[in-house]
């Protein structure tokens, strides 16, 4: 019935997307072809408005008189007169030619030429009604961080420029720039700059969405895609072009050469498709009286082998999580009953083989646990016993007793009950009994500082982490009169970290230290490895030793484990997660 059902709704809504798709490209075509001549009138009065504001800048960059004047002053009185009956007049020509409001500052290399300049009070000089061109020295120009990064003159008028520079972004304006450069010279020396302002809504003032429809927006982007305009009623200072595309809405653009910038007409999906809702909505009514139809009758015939198949797919799911204990029963002699029996014969054989390897699998780990342990009792107590041979032979009874009473502690705490795990204390405490040891047969020359957290007291661990380490300063690092060791243990977030710094000779250069990257601590010793091994063995391979050394400085032992809280009262652990 699915079938048949699949059948029948696909050539609707095939024949009825087909039409909606062609009616809805046909309608963008036209509306895009219409917006984008409205937008090419738009960008060519754009382009008359700059191109008047060029013209403006030619006035002055290629006067020659002007030019000349500007240049030399012979004296006080060539100076006064090139002000006020040359430069002035030439600003103010310039200023009236134009036909937008302009706002020209003019910056001059000639140190004989004065300033004349407006305060503006921190107002807008397009708004005002005072004298619209400023006149300045070029001091006041060299250190702009804009100036520093405009462009050389390579010809004649190239480094003509629209930008927005300073304020002129807060204050809705745009800057014409432009180097003057001495046009009788071939060497294109510079003798001033200009910069002329013209408002960002004065030149763009062709720009309204009125022009395109109710409803669309239109934005001005420069070319990182920053909104300088926009007309519509929209707000915003990035233009967000995949998320209006995203929408449907059909988008519009046209490049302004000159600038670089683009303007961009939005016409939102709602307003392009409005004719094509009716088309896909009578579609779509059809569809889904097919479908509900079809849908009604397939349930009714399909009921009785949906329920049979949803139990063998529910048995199924639990074998997935591990429940293999769930069964499928069904009547009668069909398919389904044969899948159900061969199913829950299947449960019960992969139950068991589980069961079977995951108990092999803890005993081969427990035993090799019990083996690396059980090597590194032997490997202490020989040297202890070396060095308790050495103190009998001179005669040191009282260094002899201390010696064999700290080793029958390290031994008490070391058997604890037959159990591979310890408490932090417990460790730490065999860790100084082994020092004890040490410091009786090495006396001043052997110096041991300890930097414990109280907080780690509270946690377990596996016995005998610290004490090959302390050993093996002692056998390697130490070469000189004087080792000093120190030994720390604290909580960080979510492992207990002890660290056996001391400032020997290190490891030579080439040795395999560090086991983080994924490597192994074949070259670093026994008793590393036999440390290293033991911690992966029972907490994982995340977890373990890592060697951090230089020759000649010395080396830092870094054991992490998990953080395992012990309990007292019954002497089992809870992992904290």
């Amino acid at each position: 019935m699915i079938s048949y059902c699949v059948f029948i709704i696909i050539p609707v809504l095939l024949v009825g997307n087909i039409a909606n798709q062609v009616f809805i490209k046909s309608i963008r075509e036209q509306t895009y072809n219409n917006i984008q001549g409205t937008l090419h009138q738009m960008s060519d009065n754009i382009s008359y408005k700059m191109e008047d504001i060029v013209r403006v800048s030619d006035m002055l960059y290629f006067d020659s008189s002007f030019n000349n004047r500007l240049r030399y002053s012979e004296s006080t009185w060539v100076s006064y007169d090139t002000m006020v009956n040359v430069l002035i007049p030439k600003l103010e020509t310039a200023i009236n030619t134009a036909n937008s409001k302009i706002w020209l500052s003019i910056y001059l290399r000639n140190e004989e030429l004065r300033e004349i300049y407006n305060n503006y009070s921190y107002s807008d000089p397009l708004e005002s009604n005072t004298r619209l061109f400023d006149i300045y020295q070029y001091e006041r120009l060299v250190d702009k961080t804009w100036y520093k990064l405009y462009p050389q003159e390579e010809n004649y008028g190239s480094t003509l420029e629209w930008k927005q520079v300073e304020n002129d972004a807060g204050n809705g304006r745009i800057s014409l720039l432009r180097r003057l450069i001495d046009i009788s010279s071939i060497q294109l020396q510079e003798i001033g700059f200009v910069r002329i302002n013209v408002s960002l809504e004065d030149m763009f003032e062709s720009m309204d969405y009125n022009k395109i429809g109710d409803g669309t927006a239109l934005y001005l982007s420069d070319s990182q895609g920053r909104v300088i305009l926009s007309s519509g009623g929209v707000q915003t200072t990035v233009f967000k072009e995949n998320e209006l595309r995203n929408n449907g809405d059909l988008l519009i653009r046209k490049p302004i050469p000159v600038l670089g910038w683009n303007l961009i007409a939005v016409v939102p999906a709602e307003i392009v498709e409005k004719d094509t809702v009716k088309i896909r909505n009578l579609t779509l009514l059809i569809c889904l009286i097919c479908i509900a139809i079809f849908f009604i009758v397939s349930i009714v015939i399909s009921k009785y082998f949906s329920l049979r198949v949803s139990k063998i797919v529910s048995v199924l799911d639990s074998f997935q999580e591990g429940a293999f204990h769930k069964r499928a029963q069904f009547k009668g002699n069909d398919e389904f009953t044969h899948i159900a029996s061969a199913l829950n014969d299947m449960g019960s054989n992969i139950g068991k083989l589980i069961n079977e390897v995951y108990l092999a699998d803890l005993q081969k780990k427990q035993a090799e646990l019990e083996s690396l342990h059980a090597q590194i009792n032997p490997h202490f107590l020989y040297n202890t016993l070396s060095s308790i041979s050495r103190l009998a032979r001179f005669g040191m009874l009282d260094k002899l007793q201390r010696m064999v009473m700290d080793l029958a502690k390290f031994y008490r705490l070391s058997l604890n009950d037959g159990r591979n795990i310890i408490s932090v204390k417990n460790e730490l405490e065999q860790a100084q009994a082994y020092v004890d040891i040490q410091k009786i047969k090495y006396d001043e020359r052997m110096q041991v500082t300890y930097d414990f957290e109280p907080e780690v007291v509270r946690y377990e661990t596996v016995k005998l982490i610290l004490q090959p380490f302390i050993e093996n300063v002692l056998e390697h690092a130490w070469t000189g009169d004087y080792i000093h060791v120190r030994i720390t243990a604290r909580v960080l977030e979510e492992v207990l970290e002890f660290k056996i710094i001391d400032n020997g000779v290190g490891f030579p250069p080439g040795r395999v230290l560090d086991n983080t990257g994924g490597q192994d601590l074949t070259n670093a010793g026994y008793g590393i490895r036999n440390v290293d091994q033991r911690i992966k063995l029972h907490y994982g391979s995340e977890y373990g030793v890592t060697l951090f050394s230089r020759a000649g400085i010395g080396t830092t032992v870094r054991i992490v484990i998990p953080l395992v809280k012990r309990t007292v009262a019954e002497g089992r652990s809870k992992k904290l997660m």
